[in-house]
């Protein structure tokens, strides 16, 4: 339906990728990964015209439709909600105005009879009497209710416009849809609306994504930009994230033997290859996967910091009961009991909820009325949402900084701790204040691991991380033996690690031993 053949893009000296030759089949979705910088979303622009390749060429049948997601949100300010998702189909709306102008010709012929008739077979063609309905029921599906339909585009809130603009890219049924980053800025329903929504579309979709549970939900493949090339490579992102470091450790392991390696990969592939996102294609995308071998997916170039939070005692039984917390402004007879070894995510409409509870749970901010009793053996560490009282001035550098929290302050040991979060040689001589948000957010998880707490607060861990980043502290999140309280507005954050969802009301709390997912799911059907 679509390929790349012997694609090279370059910018100056820099070889972004060459040799690409990549063919894209209807009814798959294809999910775009690479470090910060690997070209993602320049691969995105040159599969839709945007940029011309220095060398090669994208070749998409001149009878398809490719549909985008327009990342300008100012574009079309002038024109109605509705005609801007028509808009997502070019050739329907020309038709639509070339018949509005033959309609109001006061001079009308036979001549201009035949082409209306010629425009009127190829809008029946295109479902045109049906476009505004359609487009109408896309809009009420993804959020935007009908009093938004007639209003101008500049005078409706960025929240709905964003919702407007992906309603575009999806109007239609394009043949090819690109989506590039389609998920910032919309709330967990339509989220949830869009993967459906996917799941179900049967054409083809090239997307890139910082959201790994919604890469997980609709990607049938991932296209990996890596050692300057571009391979494709079946299953979701968990899949193709699994079997890069599993191979990575083998290729560590020199002395294993490759039947034990092929027998572990083999276990590995069974496992993941029933996690088929189109139920109509799992049979045989899992057949596919049986037939995978070591040298079908390449361990990735790319760094993982590594995560490991390990408590220095266990807790006993007695972790940390609650009693109605009430903080004027944020919430009122807040209670819950932590039982031990729980994993508790937090959600609020409000994030300025969860962020107040887990200051006060710290000691950082009193409550107006309540109770907080914490067990004799309990060890806390808190990493909050905003870390800048922690950098900013702060003209040590890094190796500096992280001995004020260790008990150890060799700096050899100090070394191994920054090493781990990808700070080794002069990057951890960098000064504290001047690093990005990113490394700051690293610094942080390096001080709450050095700890050993063995209850821990995470307020909004993956801030300004990347996706390597963010696998990792995922992974540490998992295998923490102690308890967590935490908010993230990473959903496979959220589903993998929490045993349990707190949510905050403004008066009281929704408390469910569940995840994320059948917790959303029982939102639902509450509201139904």
């Amino acid at each position: 339906m679509l390929s790349v053949n012997n694609l090279r893009i370059q910018f100056g000296k820099r070889v972004l990728f060459e040799d690409v030759n990549l063919s894209f089949t209807k009814g798959n979705c294809y999910g775009v990964i690479g470090a910060n910088g690997a070209g993602k979303s320049t691969f995105l622009k040159v599969i839709s015209g945007e940029l011309e390749p220095q060398k090669g060429e994208v070749v998409l049948d001149k009878k398809l439709r490719m549909s985008i997601l327009s990342q300008d949100q100012n574009k079309f300010d002038n024109e109605t909600v509705l005609r801007t998702v028509l808009l997502g189909h070019k050739r329907l709306i020309e038709i639509m105005d070339e018949k509005e102008v033959y309609y109001s010709k006061p001079d009308f012929n036979d001549e201009d009879g035949l082409k209306l008739a010629d425009l009127e077979d190829e809008f029946v063609q295109m479902d045109g009497w049906e476009a505004e309905s359609n487009a109408q029921m896309l809009l009420n599906g993804i959020g935007v209710t009908s009093e938004y339909h007639e209003m101008v585009m500049r005078d409706i809130d960025p929240t709905q416009k964003v919702k407007v603009l992906l309603a575009q890219a999806l109007f239609g049924n394009p043949d090819l849809l690109i989506l590039d980053e389609p998920t910032n800025n919309l709330e967990i329903n339509t989220v949830r609306w869009l993967e459906k929504f996917l799941l179900n579309f049967e054409n083809t979709v090239i997307v890139v994504s910082h959201n790994r549970h919604f890469m997980n939900k609709v990607c049938t493949h991932i296209c990996d930009i890596d050692y300057g090339k571009i391979n494709i490579f079946l299953g979701n992102y968990d899949f193709w994230y699994e079997t890069s470091q599993l191979l990575l450790k083998q290729s560590r392991e020199v002395n294993k033997k490759s039947e034990t390696r092929a027998a572990e990969l083999k276990e590995f592939i069974a496992r993941f290859s029933a996690n088929a996102s189109k139920s109509k294609q799992a049979t045989a995308r899992k057949k596919e996967l049986e037939k995978l071998t070591l040298s079908d997916i390449k361990p990735s170039t790319r760094k993982y910091p590594f995560i490991d939070f390990k408590p220095d005692r266990m807790a006993g039984n007695d972790i940390l009961i609650v009693e109605n917390l009430t903080k004027e402004g944020f919430f009122e007879d807040v209670s819950f009991r932590v039982n031990k070894g729980d994993k508790i995510a937090f959600v609020a409409k409000n994030s300025l909820q969860t962020t107040m509870l887990f200051d006060i749970l710290a000691g950082e901010v009193k409550a107006d009325s309540g109770t907080i009793t914490i067990g004799k053996t309990i060890t806390k560490a808190y990493m909050p949402e905003n870390n800048e009282k922690y950098f900013k001035g702060v003209e040590l550098n890094l190796v500096d900084w992280l001995k004020q929290y260790s008990k150890d302050d060799y700096e050899q040991f100090i070394r191994g701790w920054l090493g781990r979060m990808l700070f080794s040689g002069d990057e951890a001589l960098k000064k504290a204040s001047i690093i990005s948000g990113g490394e700051k957010v690293r610094c942080m998880l390096a001080k709450t691991m050095l700890t050993g707490a063995n209850l821990i607060i995470l307020d909004e861990p993956t801030n300004h991380l990347d996706l390597e980043s963010i696998s990792a502290l995922n992974k540490g999140m998992i295998s923490y033996s102690g308890n967590l309280l935490f908010a993230s507005h990473d959903q496979e954050i959220v589903n993998s690690t929490a045993n349990r969802i707190i949510e905050i009301l403004d008066k009281g709390t929704i408390d469910k031993m569940m995840t994320y997912d059948e917790y959303l799911d029982f939102i639902e059907n509450l509201k139904k």
